[in-house]
């Protein structure tokens, strides 16, 4: 017997026009989740000041963020076929909801640390929904066109956040800026009861009885840190500290290998199918991904650090002054996604890369 539609609940429903408001609902989801990862930089300096930080400890304030969201996000494809579409998207939206809560209320930076690490298991968790949504709900020529749409949504989050973020740091303080994602977190929950089917890929019972790769997880966990502890490690008095961080990093990722290679010889469920990195397409996109998220994120996190602490401008004219290429990065994603019904993936990449290194 086939496996149900996971859409088809919803096509009943609402006839063709359920996968615009399903690309709605988890638009508004994504966009709560990638500000809480960006508008948090331009607090950095204020939040240093206020609980007496030096630069290696209130970079965690992002970097504990980015390896949450890092790691959970390998998740997603477990708590999909386990838990289904409505209660996985849910579950993150109130735990992304909780972090910022926590973070705006906390008084002492371990438990500011803390929020931002759930708001990065809620991140990672959330973000590779919509790619897999848009694949089973669109045709494949509209495909680019829902990407490029949601794509304008999602950027413009990062794009007017740091200046909103700004606003609220001069006037109201650090704590201010985590409650930013409470009211999208509340609206994307509205959103995803009425609009997110309830079944996981493949069906009600997919994967179900498949147990988590609990030792992958680990192992990656370990690597990310070693590896992000390390390179902090660089700038500091102890190199041997720093190479030994970077070592162990370094066998992590040859451990995290041989365990997933060996789970998927076994017939077990990994973490990771390695064999994905066999597709040229697949690695050639991994390295882009790389070095876009490398230049955007660590773009984010450096320019409003820099601007506030070295050139001593205010919170929110650094906001000011990053809202232009935020704008032209989200219209331009809605154009390219047309375009890549049209034209081949290559030429559209090469040339964002090449625009990137200018």
């Amino acid at each position: 017997m086939s496996n149900p539609d996971p859409v088809s609940p919803l096509r009943a429903r609402y006839g063709e026009r359920y996968r615009w408001y399903l690309l709605l609902s988890v638009m508004v989801g994504v966009m709560a989740s990638i500000m809480s990862s960006t508008i948090v930089n331009v607090a950095i300096p204020d939040m240093s000041h206020y609980f007496v930080l030096g630069q290696e400890r209130a970079q965690w304030v992002s970097s504990g963020f980015m390896v949450a969201m890092t790691v959970s996000m390998l998740t997603t494809p477990w708590l999909l076929g386990r838990y289904g579409y409505r209660r996985t998207y849910v579950g993150t939206m109130v735990l992304l909801l909780a972090g910022g809560v926590a973070g705006g209320l906390a008084t002492d930076f371990s438990l500011v640390l803390a929020a931002r690490i759930v708001e990065g298991l809620a991140a990672g968790v959330v973000q590779p929904i919509p790619a897999i949504i848009i694949l089973r709900a669109f045709e494949p020529h509209e495909q680019g066109r829902a990407s490029g749409i949601f794509g304008m949504g999602v950027v413009l989050a990062p794009a007017i956040g740091p200046s909103i973020g700004g606003v609220l740091v001069d006037l109201f303080g650090w704590r201010s800026i985590f409650f930013m994602v409470v009211p999208f977190c509340i609206v994307s929950i509205a959103l995803a009861y009425r609009f997110v089917p309830v079944t996981a890929p493949g069906g009600v019972a997919a994967a179900r009885d498949r147990a988590l790769d609990w030792r992958g997880l680990l192992i990656g966990t370990a690597g990310t840190l070693c590896l992000l502890n390390g390179l902090v490690a660089l700038r500091g008095d102890s190199p041997l500290q720093a190479g030994a961080l970077l070592a162990g990093a370094v066998v992590a990722l040859v451990a995290f290998i041989r365990l997933q290679r060996r789970m998927t010889a076994h017939g077990e469920a990994p973490l990771m199918h390695m064999g994905l990195f066999g597709y040229r397409q697949f690695s050639m996109g991994s390295v882009v991904a790389f070095i876009y998220g490398a230049a955007l994120f660590g773009s984010t996190y450096l320019l409003p650090v820099y601007m506030q602490v070295a050139l001593h401008l205010s919170a929110s004219h650094v906001g000011t002054i990053m809202l232009p290429a935020g704008i032209v990065l989200a219209f331009t994603i809605a154009g390219v996604g047309r375009l890549a019904d049209r034209q081949p993936t290559w030429l559209l990449v090469s040339i964002g890369l090449a625009l990137l290194a200018v």
